[in-house]
This record gives C-alpha cells, structure tokens and sequence, in this order.
C-alpha cells in the first residue's frame, strides 16, 4: 500500500494506519538519524520519537496529493538539529565517558551491519554537515536533489553544489584512507 493511502486513512482516524506507517519507517528513520547524529544512539532514538509525534500531531496538514517520504524526513531532520542543538555542550562527565565507551561499539554494530562500506561510513562521518545530509539524503535515503532542496529549504543549485563537494571530500578521504593501509 502507497503512503499516502496510509496517510490517508491515519487522517480518516484509522490508528492501525498510524501503526503501519510506524513499522514501515521505524528502521530507516533510526538509520538515518543515527547517522546524522554521527551514530549518538540515544539521541537518534530521541529524534525518531519525536518524529513519529510530531507526524501524529500533524498529519492532519499533510497534502496527500505530495509525496509523503520528503515531508518525513524534513520533520526527522528537524528534530535531530533540535535534539543536538538542546544537547551541544551539555555533556555530563558521565554522559563524555559513556559516550567515550559505547561510541566505538555504536560504530562497530552500524558498520558491521553495512560490512561491505565500512570505508564509505567512516568518510561520511567525517563530512561537515553541511555536505553530510545531502549525501546522506541521496545516496543512503534514495531522495532526487528536487527533495532534497525541498527538505532543507535550500536551492537546487545550492544542494547540488553540496552534494559535487561532498562527493569530492569523500573521494579524497577515500583515496587517502587507500593510501595510509
């Protein structure tokens, strides 16, 4: 099923629906937001979550004639820069340490899971987040630039500018990280 036809029926009143869309972008959207987050789990969880909130509360003014998908992941991405602008430089000693600790195992399950582009991971990482999301959006998300520039409310031009950057810092980081081995 389509979703919009989810999303329709979620603004018919149809909480099964909403459990549905839940299932279906659960995953993904954690996945992505892990990775914005560069890999900070417990926040990414807490991104998702409001998410999914946020969705609920305003479904209502979703335009079921548009893709749904963009309008998610503006609301996903809203909330991560939300969530990490909360939290820049409110670390508890604690908080450093645990991060410290459960950092390299947070990493090594994202890269385990995705062996095959342990390098590719390690670069996007290392991008500036100005050119992280986009390549993040199109190449792990699947979004056209058109969305892209739709979701954060930039130019087309300005987003693919961002993405021959981003393409070129990670070709350099790549071929470097092939020459140090």
């Amino acid at each position: 099923m389509r979703d919009e036809e989810i999303v329709r029926r979620i603004q018919d009143g149809d909480i099964q629906a909403f459990h549905e869309l839940y299932d279906s972008y659960f995953d993904f959207a954690y996945r992505a937001a892990k990775v914005v987050m560069n890999s900070q789990q417990s926040y990414a969880k807490d991104a998702v979550q409001e998410t999914f909130i946020r969705v609920y509360q305003r479904i209502h003014l979703f335009d079921c004639n548009r893709s749904f998908k963009p309008w998610f992941y503006k609301i996903l991405l809203n909330e991560c820069y939300r969530i990490l602008k909360k939290n820049s430089g409110v670390l508890s000693v604690e908080m450093d340490i645990n991060h410290s600790m459960q950092q390299d195992q947070q990493m090594n399950d994202l890269l385990n899971h995705f062996v095959e582009y342990e390098n590719l991971y390690t670069a996007i990482q290392h991008l500036d987040e100005i050119n992280r999301i986009p390549i993040i959006l199109k190449y792990l998300s699947g979004f056209k630039e058109q969305e892209i520039a739709e979701i954060l409310g930039v130019n087309i031009n300005t987003i693919k500018s961002r993405l021959f950057y981003g393409r070129k810092k990670l070709k350099h980081f790549l071929h470097c990280n092939e020459e140090g081995s």
